[in-house]
């Protein structure tokens, strides 16, 4: 298999998100920052493909993020405009009412609520922003073992680099010019303390030799194989009843007539 090339990999990369972003009828890309590699490449990204003056980034600690001062960096870098949002009032808000009705909160309501107030948070400022389109940040490694939350991180209007690795991810944002320390920062989940690695029992470059060269511990790959196929309803579309009754309208996707040819 060829190496991967950055370089040779970024023109068609810039001119689809202009496409997406044309045919969404957008103007102003708007990018969770989390000082990490992903949310750091697809914002340089977004300055090469827009322009600086058309990238919004959003800083989202929920409560004390000891870790933002990357994601200061990485808007202060790409000298792009920035919020700084402090979701602690929601999470905390459902959190209490929940406690409050009865509802012992399970741990995975705790780990991934906050992702769903980051989405929420970015779509409400997307809707206030000059035509703005809420970019996704996920990568392949990740979304490949489902190691994202359904309507929070794995949302967006498109996904930039759903198709590659986070070793091509690296090398995407070593080619646009970004400062390794927000390559190499460990993703983690932002609750625990853990990198993503640590909850998922493998590295993502057992995953990345998997995808690319189907090459993989005998072991690692069942697991991988497990979380895959239990997470493939994250990505697709909304399933709906089909009632046999006729729609005579014509229609471009496949949604309302999954028949169709």
């Amino acid at each position: 298999m060829a190496e991967f090339n950055a370089k040779q990999q970024l023109p068609g990369l810039l001119d689809w998100m202009r496409a997406q972003m044309k045919a969404c009828g957008g103007k102003t890309a708007v990018i969770g920052i989390s000082g990490g590699k992903d949310s750091s490449v697809v914002a340089a990204l977004s300055v090469a493909a827009y322009g600086r003056e058309n990238v919004v980034g959003v800083l989202m600690p929920d409560g004390v993020q000891p870790d933002i001062d990357y994601s200061n960096g990485l808007v202060d870098v790409l000298n792009i405009r920035h919020y700084t949002f402090n979701i602690h009032g929601g999470t905390s808000g459902i959190l209490d009412e929940m406690a409050r009705v009865g509802i012992d909160a399970s741990r995975q309501t705790k780990v991934n609520l906050p992702s769903r107030i980051r989405m929420a948070t970015l779509y409400a400022i997307a809707q206030s922003e000059d035509n703005g389109i809420v970019l996704n940040t996920s990568n392949l490694s990740e979304d490949w073992v489902g190691y994202c939350t359904i309507y929070g991180d794995s949302a967006g209007a498109f996904s930039p680099l759903g198709m590659y690795t986070t070793e091509e991810v690296i090398a995407l944002g070593a080619e646009l010019g970004l400062p390794e320390s927000f390559l190499i920062k460990p993703p983690s989940d932002g609750l625990t303390g853990k990198t993503d690695e640590d909850n998922l029992g493998f590295t993502y470059h057992a995953v990345n030799e998997y995808i690319r060269k189907g090459e993989v511990d005998p072991a690692i790959k069942e697991q991988i194989d497990r979380k895959h196929k239990v997470s493939r309803f994250k990505f697709q579309t909304l399933p709906v009843y089909q009632n046999g009754l006729p729609i005579v309208l014509p229609e471009e996707t496949d949604y309302y007539n999954p028949n169709k040819k």
